[in-house]
């Protein structure tokens, strides 16, 4: 231990009963910034590493992302501050009330003359950080209704195509495969490899989702997983992933761990499988039902078989052979007919759903191409097409109604017209003023007179006029 008196001697301090016995000529006097600069030096060098354990107070997240807060107990308390740098390396989020475990080292703020810890490394005391920060987590999410039953899409029942995202080369997608290929041999799954672990994990989990929500190519997505501790099943923890969940259009299904571990992800997930296998059981439950029913009336049906079989063998031995042959044909063709009825209703059944989805696919797509713009234009264009062919025909039919009345109007012209008349072999007889003259006493002797006919006239001069005699 250094000696207290050459320590003050060393930081050059001068208390008051040493002040009265030190000569004039031995007094320092230090200036503010020398002092606590050289006390901040002294500090950091005898505590240059400490553990402090203590309740978080007066907590202050900065824009710069520093953190600041107050580590207290039942004496004392001391001003702590957690930079950047490692502030980005916490698993959870400090809050007032937590206790907390502090590695770092001990040092003076200048400008106010503060001691202060500089913080390496945070830890929750008890808990773990990252069991904290999953409770933290969860806690926000569920406020914003990320865990909401109402928001959560059914699954399809009949899927025929499943993306799995998960690890290429683990057990689990081998499991998943075997229980899927044993329940329903026509299922198709598609694999986006990931990896399941590690920091990048819950980036490319997300990326896995967002890439079959562009593609549409499967019905359902499910993200599978082994057990492990709650480090290994850090990335579906992440807040990333578990928004990526929400905002995926197609249904999810999370399948992590064991029966036993819960992450983030099953509880925004659409469903939560205990276990991946579990998982494929719950997808082909349907698929595998129907199957179940089929071999259950196939079962059926041989034992009603061989129970016919068995009596028509007993009415053989009482009856004769033809009779018997007669008999056992007969009954062989009705449960044939039966078989077939059955294998029809069963046929129709599954055409008949078929068909369902079908309509309803073909609506959705009839609902899609409505709010589709060229389809629009399309429509207005046909519509404008069949306008513009109405006007053109009305014209035509206005135009034809017209020429329909000329002609008959000229007819009517050409009927009455003295022209007409003239054609006959008639002639039209004027004067020299122009006058018709409808008389002979109207011409007069030595006048000329001008014959209209069809196509000529003729002039010529009165001679001699010839009048009926008159009655006296």
């Amino acid at each position: 231990m250094p000696n207290p008196e050459e320590s003050r001697s060393q930081l050059g301090l001068v208390f008051p009963e040493a002040a009265a016995e030190a000569p004039s000529a031995l007094r320092r006097v230090w200036r503010v910034g020398q002092l606590v600069g050289e006390v901040r030096n002294h500090i950091e060098r005898e505590y240059a590493d400490v553990w402090v354990e203590g309740e978080i107070s007066n907590y202050r997240p900065a824009p710069s992302g520093h953190m600041y807060f107050t580590l207290k107990d039942g004496e004392a308390q001391l001003p702590v501050v957690l930079f950047r740098r490692q502030a980005m390396l916490l698993r959870f989020r400090p809050e007032d009330g937590l206790q907390i475990l502090v590695r770092g080292r001990v040092s003076v703020y200048e400008q106010r003359g503060q001691m202060q810890l500089i913080a390496e490394f945070v830890e929750p005391v008890g808990a773990g950080s990252l069991q904290i920060a999953f409770e933290q987590l969860k806690a926000r999410l569920q406020k914003e209704g990320l865990f909401a039953a109402d928001r959560k899409q059914p699954l399809p029942t009949f899927p025929r195509c499943i993306g799995i995202v998960t690890s290429p080369t683990g057990a689990v997608i081998r499991d998943f495969l075997n229980v899927a290929g044993r329940r329903h041999g026509a299922l198709h799954v598609l694999l986006y490899p990931t990896p399941v672990q590690g920091e990048s994990a819950a980036l490319e989990i997300a990326a896995g989702i967002a890439f079959f929500n562009r593609a549409r190519t499967v019905d359902v997505i499910v993200l599978a997983r082994g057990g492990g501790s709650l480090e290994d099943l850090a990335p579906f923890n992440s807040e990333l992933l578990a928004r990526a969940i929400a905002k995926s259009e197609l249904p999810v299904v999370s399948a992590v761990g064991h029966e036993t571990d819960f992450t983030i992800a099953d509880f925004v997930a659409d469903l939560r499988a205990p276990t991946p296998s579990a998982a494929a059981e719950l997808l082909t439950e349907a698929q595998h039902k129907v199957e179940e029913r089929l071999e259950q009336l196939h079962r059926r049906l041989n034992h009603a078989c061989r129970y016919l079989l068995m009596r028509a063998q007993e009415r053989f031995a009482r009856l004769s052979a033809p009779a018997a042959f007669a008999r056992m044909r007969n009954a062989l063709a009705r449960r044939q007919q039966r078989t077939d009825e059955l294998q029809y209703q069963l046929d129709a059944a599954w055409h008949r759903q078929s068909r369902q989805m079908t309509e309803r696919l073909q609506k959705l797509e009839a609902r899609l191409l409505r709010q589709d713009v060229s389809h629009r234009l399309r429509v207005v264009r046909e519509r404008l097409e069949m306008l513009d062919g109405r006007i053109v025909r009305a014209e035509q039919e206005l135009l034809s109604r017209w020429k329909a009345r000329h002609a008959r109007a000229e007819g009517l012209l050409q009927a009455v017209s003295p022209l007409a008349v003239l054609n006959r072999g008639y002639a039209l007889v004027f004067d020299e003023a122009g006058v018709l003259i409808r008389d002979a006493a109207a011409a007069a002797e030595g006048g000329l007179i001008t014959t209209r006919f069809a196509q000529s006239t003729l002039t010529s001069r009165v001679l001699e006029r010839k009048l009926p005699p008159t009655n006296s």
